[in-house]
């Protein structure tokens, strides 16, 4: 059989897939450990090469401990351990089998699928992926989990794109031209309309770079009473401003946009899903670079909303853009805002990139996102949203907040409380700390390397499940 008409069967390692296979494990003397793969040419007239992969012990379900549904991900560890050892020995045609449980295959696989090679001269082919002999139901929930799985891809690719290549005017343009096919609206908002709203926070970041500012909003209308808004930090580079970061590692802050790339995909997931919701997406994106114009230590700026600000650290910038986003979503009457972005490294101190950190004033959201990433596999952690917390940044004499607050530690919580100040009066309110999960590390056993895209099916599974609910 030729390598492009070569296919690949993945099976689980407790069912009899054939008499030699089964003499196999028995000479082996243990079953092969979960995630394990290996590999057999031969086995079969039809499929020149076969991966078998473990799966581990069965029906373990939801673990409380762990917060997640444990074989759901033992599928997505499964699939994507035999995707990679097949592409990597050459295989063009791929075909999968559900594992009982065809979504997460077909996340698993997808997900371990994924390369950035956009800038590459000579890529490396791609190997297509099916579904073999699909029971009653499987082809939707096979369809269902490509579509979750492509849609995080989508904001890893937002998010690996270099700066020079993903400007504020380019990402506008680029979540345009993936969306408006989908039947979303899309409003690009320039400075001058800023201006007019009098977004002091958005448009203080913009200052020091010549890249004009976006304030991108988009509408997915799907169906449903309500009306949810979507908030995610665009920063297309973040070089901390006149606070300036540290040289080592800066160029990953090409994706500080992490929160604006995870909405984007979010949005692409919900309406290639045809989901019965309504929702609104905000995205301020802008570069926040140091210059003789951007925006000094010390400097008091006033927020949409009329509430001053001391920007007594400039590389505290995405919660300054975020406030005007947060205050502009009062106009949209929503039944709840989430907003999410890659804010504070205190984040990565406290989680490591294990899950999101969740800040919030409704026990009730909380606990559908906490099911809806546990179901995932992209799990969230809650934080407190303290009193304590909105005094040290809002018990100042001169102004009414401070981007940065008094005191050490805390960091990620002082920031949630500065948010807060600026969340529309009786909506309830979910912050999405996703600097932990932004990459470019390998943070799962099924994501290759590079920016991660999380935690965009949670976010999928947690807005459809309003419709459903």
């Amino acid at each position: 059989m030729s390598e492009e008409l070569s296919r690949l069967l993945f099976c689980f390692s407790c069912c009899c897939f054939c008499s030699f296979f089964c003499f196999f494990l028995y000479r082996a003397g243990n079953q092969i450990k979960e995630g394990k793969c290996l590999t057999f040419w031969g086995l079969d007239p039809e499929y020149e090469c076969v991966a078998v992969v473990g799966l581990g012990k069965s029906c373990r379900g939801f673990d409380e401990i762990e917060v997640v549904d444990q074989d759901k991900e033992a599928v997505r560890i499964a699939a994507a351990a035999g995707y990679n050892a097949l592409h990597n020995l050459g295989v063009k045609n791929i075909v999968i089998e559900s594992f009982g449980d065809a979504e997460s295959a077909a996340e698993g696989a997808t997900l371990a699928s994924w390369r950035y090679q956009d800038l590459k001269s000579k890529k490396k082919e791609e190997s297509t992926l099916d579904l073999i002999d699909p029971q009653r139901n499987e082809c939707a929930q096979w369809e269902e989990g490509l579509t979750k799985a492509n849609a995080q891809n989508l904001a890893r690719t937002l998010a690996e794109t270099p700066a020079n290549l993903m400007t504020p005017t380019i990402f506008a343009s680029k979540a345009g031209e993936i969306l408006k096919p989908l039947g979303c609206e899309i409003c690009p908002r320039d400075k001058s309309w800023a201006e007019n709203k009098k977004m002091g926070g958005f448009l203080s970041v913009a200052k020091g770079s010549v890249e004009p500012p976006v304030f991108l909003e988009v509408h997915y209308k799907g169906g449903g009473d309500n009306t949810f808004v979507l908030i995610g930090k665009g920063v297309t580079f973040d070089a901390g401003g006149i606070s300036i970061k540290p040289s080592a590692n800066m160029a990953d802050m090409r994706a500080d946009m992490g929160g604006g790339a995870a909405v984007v995909g979010t949005i692409f997931g919900l309406a290639s899903l045809k989901a019965k919701v309504n929702v609104v997406a905000l995205i301020p994106l802008v570069e926040n670079l140091p210059s003789g114009n951007a925006v000094k230590p010390g400097d008091v700026i006033k927020a949409m909303n009329g509430k001053s600000i001391c920007v007594d650290n400039t590389d505290a910038e995405g919660r300054l853009i975020l406030a005007d986003a947060l205050c502009y979503s009062k106009e949209f009457d929503p039944a709840w805002v989430l907003d999410i972005a890659t804010l504070t490294g205190a984040m990565t101190v406290a989680l490591g990139d294990a899950a999101t950190g969740v800040f919030t004033n409704s026990n009730e959201l909380y606990g559908k996102l906490e099911q809806a990433g546990a179901r995932t596999g992209d799990r969230m952690w809650k934080f407190p949203l303290w009193k304590r917390y909105s005094e040290l940044v809002t018990e100042y004499p001169f102004y009414d907040v401070h981007n940065v607050g008094k005191g050490k530690g805390g960091g990620s919580c002082k920031a949630a409380a500065f948010l807060r100040e600026f969340v529309p009066e009786k909506v309830d309110w979910l912050h999405l700390d996703m600097a932990s999960v932004m990459g470019p590390g390998k943070s799962a056993k099924y994501l290759s390397e590079g920016m991660q895209g999380r935690p965009t099916r949670t976010l999928i599974e947690f807005v459809r499940g309003q419709c459903l609910s």
